[in-house]
């Protein structure tokens, strides 16, 4: 990929999000954790609304020690939330005995927690650490496909692999940020704000749909 590429992507996402940043709100670091594995297939709104209660009821130590029955009731809005809670109180019950309750900088175990994959620990690892990654969520991969940084056909992993070959590493981690709130706010899944991006001249989807 040209310099000029990247070059051109990293200063329009710089004058677009200079202030990026993850929009799960948290103030301890299980919590950033459990709203990151909350969060798939789901909001950050949503989960920022769940997590508010659930933080309310418990922290990590009760947390390890609740009924599932009582974690799927607050949890519910963020949908598959059987499976969820299962998840949430498998993850909470390692860290308190692992780690007393404390979230660590070790992707190997992270990713030994039910829930938790290589786009949740790089989330987690990125903000926490200050680790350089970048996760690939729906917003990611769509961005990244359209602005032909990956082939359609690519897997997530595969986008992820693309994405840091091209880009600086110091970049990754303010890169992810940039990349899901332009998918999240512009370059959308149904009815991107294509008309007004600064990325016409590169974007495959708007070579198709406004040739």
């Amino acid at each position: 990929m040209k310099n000029e590429k990247v070059s051109f992507i990293l200063n329009e996402l710089d004058r677009m999000f200079p202030d990026a940043r993850c929009e799960l709100e948290y103030q301890k670091d299980y919590e950033l954790l459990i709203a990151t594995v909350l969060s798939a297939q789901c909001t950050d709104k949503r989960v920022n609304m769940v997590t508010k209660e659930l933080w309310k009821k418990y922290d990590i130590f009760l947390l390890s020690k609740a009924s599932p029955k009582e974690i799927e009731k607050i949890i519910k809005p963020v949908g598959s939330y059987t499976k969820k809670a299962t998840y949430l109180i498998d993850i909470a019950k390692h860290l308190v005995n692992d780690y007393d309750g404390r979230v660590p900088n070790n992707r190997e175990y992270l990713e030994t927690l039910k829930g938790v994959g290589r786009k949740t620990c790089n989330v987690v690892l990125s903000n926490l650490y200050d680790v350089p990654a970048i996760a690939v969520d729906t917003h990611v991969e769509r961005v990244s496909k359209r602005l032909n940084l990956a082939n359609e056909k690519d897997s997530v992993e595969k986008v992820e692999q693309k994405l840091m070959k091209k880009f600086p590493k110091e970049k990754w981690s303010r890169l992810h940020h940039q990349l899901v709130l332009f998918g999240r706010y512009h370059c959308k899944a149904i009815h991107p704000e294509c008309p007004t991006c600064p990325f016409q001249s590169i974007c495959k989807y708007y070579k198709k749909e406004f040739r």
